[in-house]
């Protein structure tokens, strides 16, 4: 009886046990509890960046959308998925790369929004020339095609933006010539749609 008292005397209380097994989940709950708190604290972090940049992205469009709210009223100008469209008729006299007053006024009244709209977005401005279906008229002895056509609208009006104040670091030409119609080509209406300019915001690498 002595032996096997002195074992039990000498064995660990079961309290002392029970006790190290509660401090060491109570340390992996306090871990838990950190990780969780600091997992919430960086959550609500980036929502809150978020919420800004989509802000910030809605007060760009927004001065975008005000600097178009006339030529958009008149339909001189269009605005879908990004994309600003310009009436050929608008920028250009039919089979000409030579820009009409208004279509110049139009280009100058665009310059300054959209610099901002892109260099907020770290952005660069594509110049696309498109044209309808119909060949280059006989006699016109400037262009080969309507490839040839679209890409020298595409200059001139990439270079109307760079005189105007766009920096040459933030916009290139495309030419489209004939396709990519905007409408299908069935008579004159829809012909004159499709003969446009168009500006898109683009990567910067894209221009490269």
């Amino acid at each position: 009886m002595n032996e096997l008292d002195d074992g039990m005397t000498n064995a660990p209380p079961i309290w002392a046990i029970f006790g190290d097994l509660m401090s060491g989940l109570v340390g992996v709950f306090v871990l838990l509890l950190v990780w969780a708190l600091g997992f919430q604290l960086e959550l609500a972090q980036s929502l809150e960046e978020e919420v800004q940049k989509r802000q910030a992205e809605e007060m760009r469009r927004m001065a975008l959308e005000d600097a178009l709210a006339d030529p958009l009223a008149t339909g001189r100008v269009t605005l879908r998925d990004g994309r600003i469209g310009i009436s050929g008729s608008v920028l250009f006299s039919l089979n000409s790369d030579e820009l009409q007053p208004e279509g110049r006024e139009l280009l100058h009244t665009l310059v300054a929004p959209l610099q901002v709209y892109l260099g907020e977005r770290k952005e660069m401005l594509m110049v696309s020339g498109f044209t309808d279906d119909l060949p280059i008229q006989k006699g016109n002895h400037r262009y080969d095609d309507n490839w040839e056509l679209s890409a020298q609208r595409a200059l001139t009006v990439t270079r109307e933006l760079i005189a105007a104040g766009m920096p040459p670091d933030m916009v290139f030409a495309a030419a489209f010539g004939a396709q990519h119609p905007a409408v299908p080509n069935i008579d004159g209406d829809s012909r004159s749609q499709n003969r446009r300019v168009e500006m898109a915001p683009v990567p910067k690498n894209a221009g490269a």
